[in-house]
């Protein structure tokens, strides 16, 4: 069975219930929908039409005859950063967190799941959510290109091991996602805490090479790429979200298993093409000689593989703004303190390049290592 949608309304018994165990002895008389605007009859132009939740009053009666009216609301989906149930949570247990800190503002008195049977489940007593998984066993990806920098040359296993890697990511963009879904992820890319904003607001003081006016011009040219994609969203796909090497576990040549699906799994193939490509050039930029040993072999059999296989003939038109995003984070010490500040240099301007073209050639990184 699914679980409840926002959508559904709640069965009365699961609201009766949760009255009396919130004030033992209430019983619970009506349940009546409040509307988006409750002052705006006859406002004309000023009504608000919409808001982003579905709320209830609820009117009881105290075992000594005090009446309680109670607000129970639940998450809409549709937009402004609540498309996914994830979100819709994430607002609530903010709302009960918070509520109580502003002066003069209504109580928050509980906040709670609703379960797959439709009964209310408080998690008021709650403190950090949790998620089990299983595991697998295996090698990070990670291990292939750490070998070739430290010295190691291109062996047929790590050509097998790419073409794996395109077949994973050929079968996770088959199906289709909405504009919608495509929008949102574009936004995330360069606003969300994980997106270009938070990894240019986490830059320590005084980073080698990342001076604030550079990466201040950096975050303005991505905002325009926000806008270019705007002719972009029929490409909306499901993706991993996160395909980079610490993400992918092999056991043997080419039987691959995946970890932390990530940002909704929903946005541009570009997305998940440049988030593995990156780190071909990062791993290369302060190893000397890892290009030429097979960094750079898997850096163009990568982009080729896709492009042929997929037949994705946009990809390198939309590839800039995904690819300065991973660059951004490559760069960033508090990720990899270790990186030099000549290889940051040369990554940012990598970056800079990509995001100043109309089309990106993957030749920009061929350059880096000449």
């Amino acid at each position: 069975m699914e679980a409840a949608s926002p959508s559904e309304p709640i069965p009365a018994p699961a609201l009766r219930e949760l009255v009396e165990a919130r004030f033992p002895g209430a019983r619970l008389l009506a349940v009546r929908p409040l509307s988006p605007d409750a002052g705006g009859d006859g406002a004309g132009t000023t009504t608000k039409a919409a808001g982003y939740g579905r709320p209830l009053l609820l009117i009881a009666e105290r075992a000594g005859g005090e009446m309680l009216r109670l607000v129970f609301r639940t998450g809409a989906p549709g937009g402004f950063g609540h498309d996914r149930r994830s979100d819709r949570a994430a607002d609530a247990i903010l709302a009960f967190d918070r509520f109580g800190a502003i002066p003069r503002h209504v109580r928050a008195l509980d906040v709670g799941a609703i379960d797959r049977s439709g009964a209310l489940r408080s998690l008021a007593s709650t403190d950090e959510l949790y998620l089990l998984t299983e595991y697998a066993p295996g090698e990070v990806y990670a291990s292939d290109l750490r070998a070739i920098a430290r010295g190691g040359a291109l062996e047929p296993r790590g050509e097998r091991r790419l073409d794996a890697l395109v077949d994973a990511l050929l079968e996770i963009h088959r199906p289709a996602v909405g504009p919608s879904d495509y929008r949102r992820a574009v936004r995330d890319v360069v606003g969300h805490g994980e997106g270009v904003f938070g990894v240019l607001d986490s830059y320590p003081e005084a980073t080698p090479a990342a001076a604030p006016a550079r990466l201040h011009q950096l975050e303005q040219l991505c905002q325009a790429w926000r806008w270019r994609l705007r002719a972009f969203e029929h490409r909306g796909r499901r993706i991993h979200g996160d395909f980079h090497p610490f993400n992918l576990l092999f056991h043997g040549d080419a039987d691959l298993r995946l970890l932390d699906a990530s940002r909704g799994c929903a946005g541009d193939p570009a997305d998940d093409v440049t988030a593995l490509a990156v780190n071909y050039v990062f791993f290369a930029v302060d190893a000397e000689g890892a290009w030429q040993r097979g960094l750079g072999d898997l850096w163009r059999r990568l982009w080729t593989g896709y492009a042929r296989r997929s037949g994705d003939g946009e990809l390198l038109l939309v590839a800039p703004l995904f690819l300065a995003w991973r660059l951004l984070v490559v760069c960033n010490p508090v990720f990899y303190p270790d990186l030099s500040p000549g290889g940051r240099d040369r990554l940012l301007g990598l970056a800079e390049r990509a995001l100043t073209a109309e089309r990106f050639d993957p030749m920009f990184a061929e350059e880096l290592f000449r």
